[in-house]
Parts: structure tokens; C-alpha cells; sequence
């Protein structure tokens, strides 16, 4: 089978799944596992990915008022590569080529491939995307055993944080100027690690936020995660962010329990790593309660 991914997520879900001779495309972004970043790039981005947070808002904002994708696929490549299937997703236009685009891509096929279309809106749902691959490619088995094993991870770190004596109040930053919380599944890692997302809503889109409502939400805790950063850019831009002057008396400020993450590769992406991306923010909130070794994924600013 040749599967092309268009979407990172898929990519580190095939490659788990042990499909990785049979990935024949994959999109810019792909870059885990190293073996991925060498298969050929079918996607690439009508936005400047370096230009400043606010610079690449305006960007995004401006194609999609005027219902433009944000990224272009590479017809021509895209049938040379002659794949059986295609992963994508329908969920964040932001995230992957859209559905569009893709159609007029295949328009160009003589026999079109199948297509599976992931969108996830919940931690159950990626797990259950993971089977769907799985199911696709007929590596069933292998899916379900992975499936299985995030989600017993994940409830042995629920567990273990169920024994803190409070939890704490936390805001996820998805983005910095303008400011976004995050979404989706984010909410719900962080009650799975043990805090309460002061206001993200789980299941449902990151949404803009002003710095007025996040004085009023209190956070006990805030964790920087941008949408699509590492953490040595997360850190960067943290640093560069002139933070509102009220702030000064949060709580999370005034205790110096401010995060940046790697949300690239641990809260951004809805693919296996997610189960790390809890375990970090455990760690994170419960220090004295999670001493096992995880990702160095995270730094106190």
C-alpha cells in the first residue's frame, strides 16, 4: 500500500504503526519521526511561518476572509506519487491543506484514491483516529494496541495525580498576540493532569481572549503553547511579550508558575505524543506528586 499523509499527526500515527516504508508523501510540517522529514513534501504554506505572532494572524486572517486555503498542495507530485490512500483532516484549516484543494487535486486522477478525513475534537476521538488508520491500512491489531496502551498511560497518570490535595487553575495560551486559549483536547489534558482550564472549552475550537478576561479568570498557572512552536520558539516568543501591567498581580505571575511548552510536538498535533503532553503538564502542576522521567519539553519562565 502507498499512503500519502497530509497532516503530522497521521504521519507519527503510520510510522508508529510500523507503516513507515509504505509513506510516500507527507506534508512540510512532518518532521517526527527523523525519518519522515525525507519523504517527499506535498504541501507547502501560503503564509510566512517566521514572520512575528501578530504578522502571521494578520496573514491567516486575511486568506481566510477571502475563503483562500492557507496551504498548496503540489498536484503534479501528488499524483506521480500514485498513493492507494490519503490522510487528512477536516478540523483546522490552519493545521492542513482543506478538503478543497485536495478535491481539485485528485480531479487529475484517473482513479482516485481512497480518502480518510480525521477530525478530532476529543482525546477519545484521536484514539480512536488511530484505530481508523489502523482499520485503513490493515494494521488493526497494531492499532488497537497502541490505542490501548495511550489510554491505560493516560489513566495511570490520572491516578497518580488524583492524590493532590488541590487542583490548580490553568490557562493555556494557544497563541500570544493576539491571545488565543487552546481548545479541543487541550482542556481536557489538563484535567486529566490533574488542573481546571479556567477558559478553554473542551471538544470545542480555540477562541481569542483579551487580557481583561484572563485577569479575571485567576490563573494559577499559565502554559504557553503556540499553536505549531517548539519549545525553544515558544520560549522565544514569551520572552519577546510585553505582558499587560495588571497581570502583575495574578497568581500565576506572582508565584512565577508561568510555562512555555512544546506544543509542536505535544499539545498542537492530535496524534500519540498527546499522552506525552500530559504527562508534561502533570509535571508541571504536581511536581511533587510526578518525579518520572518525561520529555524536556517544558521551561519555567
Amino acid at each position: 500500500m502507498r499512503v500519502v499523509s497530509l497532516l503530522p499527526s497521521a504521519t507519527e500515527t503510520l510510522f508508529a504503526l510500523g507503516l513507515g516504508d509504505s509513506v510516500v508523501g507527507v506534508t512540510h510540517e512532518c518532521d517526527f519521526p527523523h525519518e519522515a522529514a525525507k519523504k517527499p513534501a506535498l504541501i507547502r504554506p501560503r503564509v510566512d511561518p517566521t514572520a512575528q505572532p501578530a504578522e502571521l494572524d494578520c496573514q491567516v486572517t486575511e486568506l481566510v476572509r477571502r475563503g483562500e486555503s492557507i496551504y498548496a498542495v503540489d498536484a503534479e507530485l501528488l499524483k506521480s506519487l500514485l498513493p492507494d490512500l490519503i490522510v487528512t483532516q477536516d478540523l483546522c484549516h490552519v493545521c492542513a491543506a482543506s478538503p478543497d484543494d485536495l478535491a481539485t487535486a485528485l480531479a487529475r486522477f484517473p482513479k482516485r484514491p481512497r480518502v480518510l478525513s480525521l477530525t478530532p475534537h476529543s482525546l477519545a476521538d484521536v484514539w480512536d483516529d488511530i484505530r481508523r488508520v489502523g482499520d485503513a491500512t490493515g494494521r488493526r491489531r497494531e492499532a488497537q494496541a497502541l490505542a490501548i496502551t495511550l489510554e491505560q498511560r493516560v489513566a495511570a497518570m490520572e491516578m497518580k495525580v488524583a492524590r493532590a490535595v488541590a487542583r490548580p487553575r490553568v490557562l493555556c495560551l494557544e497563541w500570544l498576540d493576539p491571545f488565543y486559549v487552546g481548545g479541543h483536547w487541550v482542556p481536557e489534558m489538563v484535567k486529566k493532569a490533574g488542573g481546571d482550564d479556567v477558559l478553554g472549552r473542551a471538544g470545542e475550537p480555540s477562541f481569542r481572549v483579551t487580557a481583561g478576561q484572563i485577569v479575571d479568570s485567576r490563573p494559577d498557572v499559565i502554559v504557553v503553547m503556540p499553536c505549531g512552536y517548539n519549545l525553544a520558539r515558544a520560549t522565544e516568543e514569551l520572552r519577546a511579550t510585553r505582558l499587560p501591567d495588571a497581570w502583575s498581580a495574578l497568581p500565576a505571575i506572582r508565584d512565577k508558575r508561568i510555562f512555555a511548552v512544546d506544543a509542536n510536538s505535544y499539545f498542537s498535533r492530535p496524534g500519540p505524543r498527546l499522552a506525552d503532553g500530559i504527562a508534561i503538564l502533570a509535571r508541571i502542576l504536581h511536581p511533587e506528586l510526578v518525579s518520572d522521567e518525561i520529555p524536556a519539553a517544558f521551561e519555567r519562565l
